[in-house]
């Protein structure tokens, strides 16, 4: 990865801010540049996933070929996923993401479904990251053994307040948090191909091609290692020209990202033989402990706590935006659509961290972890049937971004999702079936938050003739 590249995105990047939005009161600001969205797109996508999933894909294809070839595609399919949502964005730049793609091509109950199953699965992913940065700062602070459903309350306390401040200084944070992972990653890299000797097994090992299923699995492993690749979505209201940026801010993160992947993924083959990956839950400490020895695991679990701390940020920031969202079209709590003046939906941050804290201290977490890909590809679909629906029923639409090589490109994407929640059906039938009971169960709450509307249809909702 090119250094200035981050330089110019990130912390170097002026942008022109209105007046007249810094004064607004009660409302979303337009603040966000491009910087931001390649920021909250690799902030929200680089994880510590990147770190395990290597050993995952080689145990299934045991060669050095198919192994870079499976990670290509699965950057290949991101990009073709955001393509696609690039559209959405651009046609309907509203705050919400995916909830709003749904409810405008499908209807309020199918945006509804999208809206709160996205929702769902994101405070689940906040308990989950939270939680994992709590263990790894004890597992380099024995002294704090226990705390780490403390300290995963307090980080979460802490992007809260920050966040609370207002956009800039949310912003702000999510650009010096992702700057901060990838700098991180390129020097694990970097050391990898300066410190250590290339691997003494051969490179090129014999692969049949027409294994099919371990190539399937090993690319299902990995869609979900790229799961983040939309996070700019959700942010276009907030964005001074989301017409101009959200391509180039998206498309750039998701480039970013399968550079970055690309690239852990030679610095570990040059340390490791295939095999050594394969055998590896976590292989990128085998090849920290090849280069430093017993410092080794300290080394990997200071580089999973920096990229945590962006991706915490950037899941809190978006899930506080689908509540914003559904809040005001009435299928949220009411209280959701409040924004402080400094551009921040106060009432929304402070329940998703409060629901993500319960989880945390209670533990409960997990069943809605397991089921949470299931729901992120629920929503992806939602997003590239309600293209197809929207080039058709509304071809007037202002489009300033056409999703490039429509319809094959949205095709193989949609295609690409079915197979996902097919095998994920298959190789997890039990939580498939949890996902799917809990969808059907939000329909009593959407007829009761709909019988509490005013029948007078909101000035918000007119405006922008959603």
């Amino acid at each position: 990865m090119n250094l200035e590249f981050y330089q110019i995105a990130f912390p170097g990047e002026r942008v022109r801010v209105n007046v007249a939005a810094l004064q607004s009161n009660g409302r979303l600001l337009r603040l966000l540049g491009v910087g931001f969205g390649i920021a909250v797109t690799i902030g929200g996508t680089v994880g510590v996933g990147i770190l395990r999933t290597p050993g995952m894909v080689a145990a299934q294809l045991e060669s050095y070929g198919p192994i870079v070839l499976v990670w290509i595609l699965g950057g290949l399919y991101s990009l073709l996923g955001t393509v696609s949502v690039c559209e959405l964005g651009t046609a309907l730049p509203s705050a919400g993401g995916w909830y709003v793609y749904a409810r405008r091509a499908l209807g309020e109950y199918a945006g509804f479904v999208v809206g709160w199953s996205d929702w769902i699965a994101q405070s689940a992913s906040l308990a989950y990251l939270a939680t994992a940065l709590g263990e790894f700062t004890v597992a380099l602070v024995p002294a704090l053994s226990g705390a780490h459903k403390a300290i995963a309350t307090f980080t979460l306390a802490l992007f809260a307040f920050l966040q609370w401040r207002g956009l800039r200084s949310s912003s702000r944070v999510q650009e010096l948090t992702s700057l901060a992972k990838g700098l991180a990653f390129l020097a694990f890299v970097g050391i990898c191909f300066v410190a250590a000797p290339p691997a003494s097994e051969p490179k090129a090992a014999s692969f049949d091609l027409f294994r099919v299923v371990p190539f399937v699995l090993a690319l299902q492993a990995i869609i979900v290692t790229y799961d983040g690749w939309y996070s700019a979505i959700y942010f276009t209201e907030e964005d001074q020209d989301p017409g101009r940026n959200l391509p180039r801010s998206a498309l750039g993160g998701v480039l970013a990202t399968l550079v970055i992947y690309l690239l852990v993924n030679f610095a570990l083959l040059h340390v490791l033989t295939v095999s050594e990956i394969a055998g590896s839950t976590l292989p990128a400490a085998a090849a920290a402990a090849r280069i430093f020895g017993g410092r080794g695991g300290d080394v990997i679990t200071l580089l999973s706590l920096i990229s945590l701390f962006s991706i915490l940020n950037a899941v809190l920031l978006l899930a506080t935006r689908i509540a914003f969202a559904m809040s005001r079209d009435r299928l949220f709590f009411g209280a959701a659509s409040m924004v402080n003046p400094r551009g921040t939906p106060t009432f929304a941050l402070l329940f998703t961290t409060l629901c993500a804290v319960v989880l945390v201290a209670s533990g409960t977490f997990e069943r809605l972890v397991a089921i949470a890909a299931f729901f992120f590809v629920v929503v992806y679909v939602s997003g590239f049937v309600s293209l197809f629906v929207l080039r058709r029923r509304e071809p007037g639409l202002p489009r300033p971004f056409r999703a490039w090589g429509y319809p094959w490109t949205t095709g193989v994407a949609l295609a690409g999702s079915l197979l996902f929640l097919v095998g994920n059906g298959v190789s997890d039938p039990e939580n498939t079936l949890y996902a799917i009971s809990l969808i059907a169960l939000s329909y009593p709450l959407y007829r009761f938050l709909r019988s509490r509307r005013p029948r007078e249809t909101p000035v918000a909702f007119r405006r922008r003739g959603l």
